[in-house]
């Protein structure tokens, strides 16, 4: 005999709701998410109550009932139905907009909690295809509306993107690994909730853009900090919000992040195709350092795939797309757009192109402008992309000065890429055999993955 569940028991107490009007709210909600032959009554409830687990979704729709009626996040977790399909819920780029929500807070909570489910989820090669495509077809088929501007008059929604370029700087200064989970914490606390509000339309899509921001750039801090599965979830739901928001260019950006996370776990084909989705998702708009950033990207994977014409090429585009860019025109999650991070990668580029005066060129750019900026993280990648230029030259000695450098920014932050760079670095090395140089930049670099 199956144990009464304790908890949904509790939480429908706690709400005052009678049975029937539960059933009644679920069947609502199931409407609104696109499920309209869900049913379910009192007779339903009880077998609830007495210990039953309805089948999916319906333990989301639940949650969506409950935080609806409290106003914060309840989940299928609380109401003893276990993690429910967060993992899965949040692959999905949701035509209901109410499901995006709950998908994405569900994330969220589950982030925070450390839940064991979501840290053993897999990176699913192919996700991005379909949420891609969605977002691009209903790109293409948005027309302009003049009234639709978010004129952000919402006290909160000023609330939110300020804290988004606080987050933002603390991700470019200090590593993905700082600060992500009070990010994910305030997202949780205070933001994804006001999406559950009525608004009017021009406060509402201003909400999906901020909330959409402050998603993508969790995915991001994620994706530095080396959690691929986390990061591939939030980007996906920041996509979506971005298209609720009606702000390709913010699409764009967050197809950028895909691209790059698909380029770097090895699939640049992947990488290659949802850059163009992004260049493809500009059309009607312009964003010159968002341009910019996706040819970079396209560049990067297109090196990988062995196309060294094309990846010239790419990098060409990029830097024209950039010198079209207006100081201060620029949103404020297109900040680290810049000739650190674009030298940097092109660094990369044609380090994996095996030019290594082109790659020892643009690296040098890039640790000039990081150094200015005092931007360690990125100093220790370029850092990291000029000693191998030096490798490339069969120059040790100034290959091991270049690690030394990048091992000494690379203690400075939290950021897994640029711990993944230094291990680059010592693959790169071992050719050199038992070389002093080597042992000794080996053993610095245990010293750092301990500490």
């Amino acid at each position: 005999m199956k144990a009464p569940n304790v908890k949904f028991g509790y939480w429908l107490e706690r709400a005052g709701m009678s049975r029937g009007e539960l059933a009644r709210r679920v069947k609502s909600k199931a409407v609104k998410w696109g499920q309209p032959h869900i049913s379910t009554d009192t007779t339903r409830v009880r077998f609830w109550l007495q210990g039953e687990t309805p089948r999916q979704p319906i333990p989301d729709i639940l949650a969506g009932v409950f935080s609806d009626h409290f106003g914060y996040r309840v989940t299928t977790y609380d109401l003893g139905f276990g993690d429910g399909s967060s993992a899965e819920a949040a692959l999905v780029y949701h035509s209901s907009l109410a499901a995006t929500v709950e998908a994405v807070a569900d994330l969220g909570r589950a982030d925070v909690d450390r839940r064991k489910f979501l840290s053993t989820a897999p990176f699913a090669a192919a996700a991005g295809v379909g949420p891609s495509r969605d977002w691009l077809l209903s790109t293409l088929d948005q027309e302009p509306d003049p009234d639709s501007g978010a004129r952000l008059r919402l006290e909160d929604v000023t609330a939110v993107k300020n804290m988004f370029s606080t987050f933002q700087r603390m991700d470019i200064f200090q590593g993905g690994g700082s600060g992500r989970l009070v990010l994910a914490d305030y997202m949780n606390q205070h933001v994804y909730p006001l999406l559950r509000r009525a608004h009017s339309e021009d406060v509402r899509r201003a909400l999906c853009e901020a909330a959409s921001e402050q998603t993508y750039l969790l995915g991001w801090m994620a994706y530095d900090n080396g959690e691929h599965s986390v990061a591939q979830r939030y980007l996906i739901q920041s996509l979506r919000l971005a298209g609720e928001s009606q702000n390709p260019a913010l699409g764009a950006h967050v197809l950028a992040g895909m691209a790059d996370q698909a380029t770097l776990l090895g699939n640049p084909a992947e990488g290659r195709r949802l850059a163009q989705a992004g260049r493809q998702g500009l059309l009607k708009t312009n964003s010159s350092a968002c341009l910019a950033d996706l040819w970079c990207l396209e560049a990067r994977a297109l090196a990988l795939l062995g196309d060294t014409t094309a990846a010239a090429h790419a990098v060409v585009q990029s830097e024209r797309a950039y010198e079209r860019a207006l100081p201060g025109s620029e949103p404020n999650w297109a900040e680290f757009i810049d000739p650190a991070y674009l030298h940097g990668e092109h660094a990369n580029t044609f380090r994996d192109l095996g030019d290594a005066g082109a790659a020892e060129e643009h690296a040098r750019r890039s640790i000039q402008h990081a150094t200015k900026q005092k931007r360690a993280r990125r100093g220790a990648m370029s850092q990291a992309a000029l000693a191998v230029s030096h490798l490339q030259r069969r120059d040790l000695d100034a290959a091991y000065a270049a690690g030394l450098r990048t091992l000494k920014l690379t203690g400075q932050v939290k950021s897994s890429r640029a711990v993944e760079a230094v291990q680059d670095l010592q693959r790169r090395m071992s050719p050199f055999g038992t070389h002093r140089l080597v042992a000794d930049f080996n053993e610095r670099a245990r010293s750092l993955a301990a500490a």
